[in-house]
């Protein structure tokens, strides 16, 4: 087996786990798509259905929130069932939930929709991160985790220019059509190229209540605060702007057309699909890893800052195109979460992370949906104050990262 896959976690080649995880993460790459997809239709969506600023960051948020708070039941999933049956089970809801938003005569029927893209959507990648755990050295995980990374950005590259086109000379409802379809094809070719050896562990299953107490035990410790806290806004604010502010910042504060927005959002996709096979590569590891988070995520709100306060086009562009590629530093976060917890728990601890990290994102997008409604009831700038909230969550996140207790030992 030379480096890649463990010989003992299952007995398939190497060759073979990667081709498996290439497999897993088109619906990672799908479940990239759904959540950004309110950046280029929620111009078409506030007309339609006649959605206040807040109704629209609902709408948005929904999404990651029936995504996050099934993160726990998914990795306790995946311990009973295994990787495979697991996404396969799930992800169906994904597609029903897309054609019910294509379709929905209603606002509320569309964000039902949402919920359950989202619930659908839910294991996409925690069984890419478990499975790399699973089949991988532990020394690749960060830079394997980055490659997946990148790879699902590619579903952000969908919702750019193409599915601005498609938005253009058809609806948002034809967006979620084809996005149905896609995952339709996901879901086959998981189907069709996943094969899951055995578990090891299998003679070894808890009760589902023993199970949801082993995690529960995670918030009992220390260094679990200062993570979540710091996971809850970093993916949380690049999503906020890519996948729900972006649009309308461009088109309503710089005069920017649909298409000219969309190209935009594809090019501040394929910068982020960059960054984490770079900071994979770049791992600090050990001990100077959680500094270098800290460093990272100050000038990840300092980015926001500019953003907010900068009104020219040629700087907010490339503002946000840095945030974009910045957002490559979270595989240290997982990396971080990986060496912070015994063996036992790995599992779960990135199902909390990545838990806390969607959780984040759907309560980011209502806090900067609150703060634009507010802005503009007072005559502000709705996206000035959009972006100074979502640089002031950044920043906090950081510091309780920073000052809350870190794992005994460095990971």
């Amino acid at each position: 087996m030379h480096g890649a896959a463990v010989p003992a976690a299952g007995q398939i080649s190497s060759r073979a786990a990667w081709g498996m995880l290439f497999a897993l993460a088109t619906a990672f790459s799908l479940s990239q798509a759904y959540r950004t997809v309110p950046a280029m239709m929620a111009n078409q969506l506030q007309r339609d259905f006649g959605l206040s600023a807040q109704q629209l960051g609902l709408f948005a948020g929904v999404f990651h929130f029936s995504f996050g708070a099934l993160q726990l039941l998914m990795g306790i999933g995946i311990d009973f069932h295994g990787v495979r049956r697991t996404v396969l089970a799930a992800f169906p809801l994904t597609i029903v939930g897309a054609v019910l938003s294509a379709l929905a005569p209603t606002y509320a029927l569309a964000v039902l929709g949402q919920a359950l893209i989202g619930i659908g959507c839910a294991p996409a990648f925690l069984v890419c991160t478990v499975f790399i755990a699973r089949r991988f050295e532990a020394a690749q995980f960060a830079s394997v985790s980055g490659m997946v990374l990148g790879i699902g950005g590619l579903g952000m590259l969908i919702t750019g220019t193409p599915l601005a086109w498609v938005v253009k000379v058809s609806s948002w409802r034809t967006g979620f059509m084809v996005l149905a379809a896609g995952s339709a094809l996901a879901w086959l070719v998981i189907f069709a190229f996943v094969r899951e050896p055995a578990n090891p562990r299998q003679g070894q299953r808890s009760s589902m209540m023993g199970a949801l107490r082993q995690s529960a035990a995670l918030f009992a410790m220390p260094q679990t605060w200062g993570i979540v806290a710091l996971g809850g806004v970093t993916y949380a604010s690049f999503i906020t702007l890519r996948g729900l502010w972006l649009g309308p910042l461009l088109i309503e504060r710089y005069g920017f057309s649909l298409l000219q927005s969309g190209n935009v959002a594809l090019a501040v996709s394929a910068v982020s699909l960059l960054g984490p096979p770079v900071f994979g590569r770049l791992d600090p590891a050990g001990a100077r890893r959680r500094p270098r988070i800290v460093g990272f995520s100050l000038a990840m709100a300092a980015a926001f800052a500019v953003l907010a306060l900068v009104h020219e086009p040629a700087v907010g562009i490339a503002t946000t195109l840095v945030i974009g590629f910045l957002t490559g530093f979270i595989v240290w976060q997982y990396a971080d979460v990986r060496g912070a917890y015994p063996e036992a728990l790995t599992g779960r601890a990135m199902a909390v992370f990545t838990m806390a990290m969607f959780l984040g994102v759907a309560l980011v997008q209502w806090l900067t949906g609150v703060a634009a409604t507010v802005a503009h009831a007072a005559g502000v700038d709705p996206y000035t104050s959009v972006l100074l909230a979502t640089a002031a969550l950044v920043a906090l996140g950081t510091l309780a990262f920073r000052f809350l207790p870190a794992p005994r030992t460095a990971p």
